[in-house]
């Protein structure tokens, strides 16, 4: 049984903690925050919630990283969120100093951690991660393809009328208004969904998709937090439990698709090491401009964060 650290009591935090301990497949959950007694509650709460839906994970909350001492796993989550107006390249500095001291204070307790990243701007946060770690390419890696997709098949299954447990898609390239969906790769119960759908109504799930963060931060005010949260802890579950799972996820890519020192969304198969493989898929000639645009794009902010 595995100990996962989870940096940030925020309501993603929280929600990550919380989904996992209903998993029941760690020993023990540690929530980290700069507000040490927020993170307390929350555990708290959480810890109280066991006997109720039966679960065994031990959480607690703390301030001192000494807490995460051989944490297996570590999720982070911590930064300030988008509000209204601000676009996630506004983020860039303040969460960039946020995530590189997080990694730091993290590797001085933990040895050879998996580190998820779910702060944003995603794919630039998973490169200020991975220079500072200093760890190999297949344990520091982002959640952005999950959450991404999951939007997706929502909105398709709203549109269908169908179980959003049969749809089965595929996004690649970064986070946000740049990500590039992929119909082509979109099933129902294994039927291509360009058949049950017309191509005007699948280019504006599409569109919707792409501006999903956006549509939550207007709507409420702040980011999403409930399918973030379960979206970082359904990768944690993949690498306890071995599963070999592929996932769409925010990685650094050194030549596949062409593509070099860029982190973006791509299918791995996850398990215990963290990637064990990154997938290349045959894309057509206009997946491929659409990837190398949004690998651009992504770039263009790396660029940024690098002349900081």
């Amino acid at each position: 049984m595995s100990k996962v650290t989870v940096i940030g009591a925020g309501n993603v935090g929280a929600t990550v903690a919380n989904v996992l301990a209903h998993k029941d497949i760690v020993k023990e959950i540690v929530l980290v925050d700069i507000v040490g007694d927020l993170a307390k509650g929350k555990a708290l709460d959480t810890w109280q919630q066991a006997p109720i839906d039966h679960y065994s994970t031990s959480l607690i909350g703390t301030s001192d990283y000494a807490d995460t001492a051989n944490s297996d796993i570590v999720v982070i989550t911590a930064g300030i969120p988008r509000k209204p107006g601000m676009s996630r390249d506004d983020l860039i500095s303040t969460n960039a100093n946020i995530v590189t001291s997080v990694v730091k204070s993290v590797l001085e307790y933990s040895k050879n951690p998996i580190i998820i990243v779910v702060s944003n701007p995603l794919d630039v946060m998973t490169y200020a991660a991975f220079k500072a770690s200093g760890l190999d390419r297949s344990r520091v890696f982002g959640m952005a393809g999950i959450l991404d997709t999951a939007r997706y098949r929502a909105f398709l299954a709203t549109e269908l009328n169908v179980s959003p447990k049969d749809i089965q898609a595929l996004l690649l390239g970064g986070h946000g208004d740049t990500m590039v969906p992929l119909p082509r790769y979109t099933t129902v119960a294994g039927i291509p969904v360009t058949e049950l759908i017309d191509s005007e109504k699948l280019t504006a799930i599409v569109d919707r998709t792409k501006s999903g963060g956006g549509e939550l931060v207007k709507l409420m005010g702040t980011s999403a937090w409930y399918a973030p949260g379960a979206a970082a802890a359904q990768m944690v579950e993949a690498i306890v439990k071995n599963e070999s799972r592929i996932y769409p996820v925010c990685a650094q890519l050194t030549g596949e698709y062409g593509l070099k020192d860029v982190f973006v969304g791509v299918p791995v198969r996850m398990s215990k090491n963290g990637i064990e493989d990154i997938i290349e898929l045959k894309l057509n000639k206009d997946e491929m401009q659409l990837l190398n645009d949004s690998a651009a794009a992504v770039k263009e902010v790396m660029d940024v964060f690098d002349k900081m």
